[in-house]
């Protein structure tokens, strides 16, 4: 019998946004580059997103699903003073919601083989569990690690203060993930140095079973004679005189024969001198053990405010900032050098300095005034190898690279005087082009030769945008253009203010290689536009209503909290 899905459930669980996605547009000025390559693998590709991360994530989503190795994000903890103007059921409410979003398009934009890592407190720790279980899949969920932020003793006049919180880790896919041991140079302590029997460190262990289960009986298929280099077969026998067995199979130690890994020894055992096999194990050249899941040897929150001093002055230090030892261990478990790491909480920047610092491409989100104020000037520093805090040392790093600053357009649609949608005076053709061709599922890939190729979906699917009202005349030339070659068959989604002269059915069968749209009619109903802020910064809430008699239905109340005003 099926076990039935558990699922946690909220008030508006069924609400979600319809979600513009906005297009991305650079800001010279505020991107930056090393002035001298460092090394021949210096990454200057990176993003720095300015905006709500919600529709920034939007924003990466045709261009980066599946791409993304390794998400780390550090969300707002939802503590109950955050959420002063709201009961206890709304406020929670609220956050599962926004996070549930947010974590449905993290989970599109992770390659099969990624994984995402949430720090969390007790607060939601276990209903933020369930619903990445929801989205992710229960299967999913690798390991929840404990980080002991505190390294002094805690004066509160309470009987209990948390010194800890979590890192969640989920991967994309069960069990497709592949996370790397530990380095533990420790584990050589245990092996013999290079000697004249061999010219790596090694250790010798009996092949004979000792100890528990070690007996004849216990496994009468390990009990074999194995030929010594004397020519006498040698049988496993106790020093008591009981049979016992050997380690593993007769293919097992035929496989050792063959590696040259079976090791003869003459030894005296007092009544005279005999042949002993033992395997032959070799020092690991990257000695390394499983992670452990508590962390007590990282940095704790006073070291990383002592770090951000130094970064950003005393006034400019986050109230629970990560060190950046915790996000380097997590990295380098989970990615190598190249992949791509997410942050769409980018917070004071810690996750995109480290994955600089270790070699990884980065992308960073942030919607505060603190990407002006600690994000580009932190990482700048780090580019120009002016950042000796934190993993620099342990990572070597010595400076170089970049990153490009984006901001997210504004929205596409706009309202005119009369109430009526209307393309936004703000953008330019340019712009146009490339928004229509992220609605319309297009990449922007203006060609330099054909004029009306601004993208393509396919090697023969194109797209055209224009604000022009095109008659059959313009319509003729157009298809002509794209050409009837049935051995090279094109088509065109000619995207335009209006059309005149022909009807849309007319025009199907007239010219069979184009297909008419009017903007914005095309794509008024898709999204929720002119909403430029999903944040979970609670302080863009609305206030709750005050209690009456009768009071309103919570669902009404959560719709006034979460839709277009949150």
């Amino acid at each position: 019998m099926a076990q039935a899905k558990l699922e946690l459930t909220w008030i508006g669980k069924d609400q979600r946004p319809r979600l513009e996605p906005r297009i991305l547009l650079e800001d010279p000025k505020r991107s930056y580059h090393s002035k001298q390559r460092v090394t021949d693998k210096d990454l200057f590709d990176n993003r720095l997103i300015k905006g709500d991360n919600l529709l920034a994530l939007k924003a990466l989503e045709a261009e980066f699903a599946g791409k993304v190795k390794c998400v780390f994000i550090d969300p707002p903890y939802n503590t109950g003073s955050a959420f002063t103007h709201y009961d206890d059921g709304l406020e929670h409410s609220i956050w599962l919601g926004l996070m549930r979003d947010r974590l449905e398009i993290i989970r599109r934009l992770l390659s099969d083989d990624g994984s995402l890592w949430i720090t969390i407190d007790d607060n939601e720790a276990h209903y933020l569990k369930v619903v990445c279980d929801e989205v992710f899949g229960r299967g999913s969920f690798v390991a929840s690690f404990i980080w002991k932020k505190v390294d002094s003793p805690n004066d509160n006049k309470v009987a209990i203060t948390p010194d800890h919180e979590y890192v969640f880790c989920i991967s994309k896919r069960p069990n497709a993930a592949k996370f790397k041991q530990r380095f533990d140079e420790s584990i050589l302590d245990a092996y013999r140095p290079a000697d004249s029997e061999s010219d790596r460190p090694y250790r010798d262990r009996l092949l004979k079973k000792n100890g528990k289960n070690s007996l004849r009986a216990d496994r009468p298929s390990m009990f074999f004679p194995i030929t010594a280099p004397d020519g006498i077969d040698v049988l496993p026998i106790h020093d008591d005189g009981r049979e016992a067995r050997w380690a593993m199979g007769s293919a097992g130690v035929a496989d050792l024969i063959a590696k040259n890994e079976l090791v003869w020894k003459l030894r005296d055992d007092g009544v005279g001198k005999r042949w002993v096999p033992y395997t032959r194990e070799y020092a690991p050249t990257s000695p390394s053990r499983p992670h452990p899941t508590i962390w007590s040897d990282l940095d704790t929150t006073r070291q990383t405010k002592a770090h951000q001093k130094v970064l950003f002055g005393e006034e400019g230090v986050f109230d629970t900032p990560k060190p950046e030892d915790l996000i380097h261990r997590a990295l380098d478990m989970s990615t190598n050098p190249g992949d791509l790491v997410l942050d769409s909480f980018a917070g004071s920047g810690t996750t995109g300095a480290v994955a600089h610092k270790m070699g990884r491409r980065w992308i960073m989100v942030e919607l505060g005034e603190h990407c002006h104020t600690h994000i580009v000037p932190r990482v700048q520093k780090v580019i120009d190898g002016q950042d000796p805090g934190g993993v620099t040392q342990a990572t070597g790093w010595q400076g170089g690279g970049g990153f490009r600053y984006y901001e997210l357009a504004p929205t596409l649609l706009a309202t005119d005087g009369w109430g009526n949608l209307v393309i936004n005076p703000e953008y330019d053709a340019a712009m146009l082009s490339a928004a229509m061709c992220k609605l319309e599922g297009f990449a922007y890939a203006p060609s330099e030769l054909l004029w009306w190729q601004q993208g393509r979906s396919s090697e023969s699917d194109f797209i055209y945008v224009t604000t022009q009202t095109l008659g059959p005349e313009q319509l003729e030339a157009l298809s002509d253009e794209v050409g009837t070659d049935p051995n090279n068959p094109r088509s065109l989604l000619v995207c335009c203010g209006a059309y005149r002269g022909v009807s849309a059915a007319q025009a199907a069968q007239r010219w069979p290689n184009l297909t008419l749209k009017k903007i914005p009619k095309m794509v008024k109903d898709r999204c929720e536009w002119g909403h430029d802020d999903y944040s979970l910064n609670v302080a863009n809430l609305p206030m709750a209503q005050k209690k009456v008699d009768t009071p309103p239905a919570q669902e009404d109340l959560f719709g006034a909290a979460t839709g277009e005003g949150a």
